[in-house]
């Protein structure tokens, strides 16, 4: 069993790591072929919309709520049954979703206007922003069937397909880009067709798959029945936990609408490049500590429940800092090597690294917020990381209007980098209510040893981010070259500084093996 887990997690690391990198070639190209202007804030936005959807109800709420009641149908009842509920709960999904599209097709002047007022008084990017919408709203009802595929696929153990779909969108955008945007005198609106494309191709993907287990789901309405009803009682507190998150974004992009235009591009792409790190590092931990963590509050293992979560928090410390401090100081050079060519310029550039800076600082919140929140979910507790991101939340966005408003009335060229800075310090927030609460609670408890093991992390982070600022040049000089000199001149610095960092933690006396979950102490 243990092998087999294993195997299945290996599996989808590595096609969700293959779907990141994909992620960035896209992003490269989307910077280089439309740079960033009203034109690529409008499509951000009429993406961003039917993605907050798709976040907020198919992925999280959905999927939770769904695959548990298909596992107990699948484990106690009949086949018959099993293929009963996939059919009325595609129906009656399927119903919804296009009465949803529907409304948000005819009712897309409206929803713009909700997440993105200030494009209102730019009539052209408001005009451009509702037809790119109605192109990209259906992407809603096909990724939410996708959702459902995934999910039955995942409850049969076949989890490679499910992982590798996401992947097809960013190759049908890529091809959007390419291949489409030459004949639109509008090229971006060839993005909005790849992602009404990639919608389509992700459902039937996952098509032949599901008729090889013999769960092809045949359609049928079903609201009266028990099981559907149950799934939706059991999404309605999810979607309200997963909606905390997609509001501090939907609320960043209505103050950045405000903005310059470029503003909400800008936030895109340096909060793309924070959560590139994010993803490999906090998300990797989360994820591998969650089942340990409930298999050891199930089996009443306090203390090693405790070890294991302070385990996580020591590892994210060794390798969350020096990401945190790298993606600050090398900001430049990541901005100008990934997207500084053809229509993203140099204005483009330093605007995009100035939010990226103000992301990188709060790398570590949000960082901590993905490992502590474990430690409610595998305890069946979920009010609590609600209750805190509420007040995380509300904490935002008051701070988005004072960094917003200091910025302007200073004159400060990017007041967009206030948003970047405001939701970082909320994750701060956020992240201290939910450790303040786990040790009231007595669910966690620090081991010995963390005075020692932050000082040594702390000195080498010093260390290796003097190497960087004094070594990696300016931008004037990554701008220079040549593309290809940019990625090796990067390569390198990235690798020294690693080398560096490692290089004076082992100086002090810091080892790889203790590390590892039962070692103990780091003093």
């Amino acid at each position: 069993m243990a092998s087999s887990l294993a195997r299945s997690t290996s599996v989808v690391g590595a096609m969700t790591f293959c779907s990141r990198i994909l992620g960035f070639v896209r992003d490269v190209v989307l910077a280089v072929m439309f740079g960033a202007g009203p034109a690529m804030d409008a499509f951000l936005v009429a993406f961003k919309i039917p993605n907050f959807l798709r976040r907020l109800f198919a992925e999280g709420a959905f999927a939770q709520s769904f695959v548990p009641v298909l596992s107990a149908t699948r484990d106690q009842e009949s086949g018959d049954e099993v293929k009963e509920l996939v059919s009325v709960v595609a129906g009656t999904l399927g119903v919804i979703l296009i009465g949803l599209t529907i409304i948000g097709v005819i009712a897309a002047p409206l929803l713009i206007y909700a997440f993105a007022p200030g494009f209102a008084e730019s009539p052209g990017q408001f005009s451009l922003a509702v037809d790119m919408l109605r192109i990209t709203f259906p992407y809603l009802l096909f990724i939410s069937l996708t959702a459902l595929a995934g999910g039955i696929l995942n409850t049969y153990g076949q989890f490679a397909v499910p992982a590798v779909t996401p992947v097809l969108l960013n190759f049908c955008m890529i091809g959007a880009a390419l291949g489409l945007s030459p004949f639109f005198a509008q090229p971006q609106i060839a993005l909005a067709i790849g992602v009404f494309i990639a919608g389509v191709v992700q459902l039937a993907f996952q098509v032949p798959f599901l008729l090889r287990i013999d769960r092809l789901p045949r359609p049928r309405w079903g609201w009266s029945n028990a099981k559907v009803r149950r799934i939706l009682r059991l999404m309605l507190p999810i979607m309200f936990g997963s909606s905390v998150a997609q509001i501090t974004l939907l609320l960043d992009t209505i103050v950045a609408s405000f903005l310059a235009a470029g503003s909400v591009s800008w936030l895109y792409y340096a909060d793309r490049l924070m959560e590139f790190p994010l993803g490999i590092f906090s998300v990797a931990i989360a994820t591998v500590i969650l089942p340990t963590l409930s298999a050891r509050h199930a089996s009443a293992s306090k203390d090693e429940f405790s070890a294991t979560l302070d385990w996580a928090l020591r590892l994210l410390a060794l390798l969350g800092l020096p990401a945190m401090v790298g993606l600050f100081v090398l900001s430049g050079p990541l901005v100008s090597t990934l997207f500084n060519y053809r229509s993203f310029g140099a204005h483009d550039a330093l605007m995009s690294q100035y939010a990226l800076m103000a992301y990188s600082l709060g790398f570590m919140g949000f960082s901590l917020v993905k490992v502590l929140v474990t430690g409610f979910y595998s305890r069946e507790d979920s009010r609590t990381p609600v209750r805190c991101g509420v007040i995380s939340m509300i904490s935002a966005m008051a701070m988005n209007l004072i960094f917003v408003g200091i910025f302007l009335f200073m004159h400060w060229p990017a007041p967009h980098a206030g948003l970047a800075l405001a939701g970082s310090l909320g994750a701060f927030v956020n992240a201290g209510l939910l450790f303040r609460n786990l040790r009231a609670s007595g669910a966690y408890a620090p081991g010995a040893g963390w005075a020692g093991l932050l000082w040594r992390v702390a000195l080498a982070c010093i260390v290796m981010a003097a190497v960087l600022h004094f070594g990696a040049a300016t931008n004037a000089v990554w701008v220079s070259r040549t593309a290809l000199m940019r990625v090796a001149w990067l390569s390198i610095w990235i690798g020294a500084g690693i080398a560096i960092y490692f290089i004076v933690l082992g100086l002090f006396g810091i080892r790889p093996h203790q590390f590892r979950l039962g070692h103990g102490s780091t003093k």
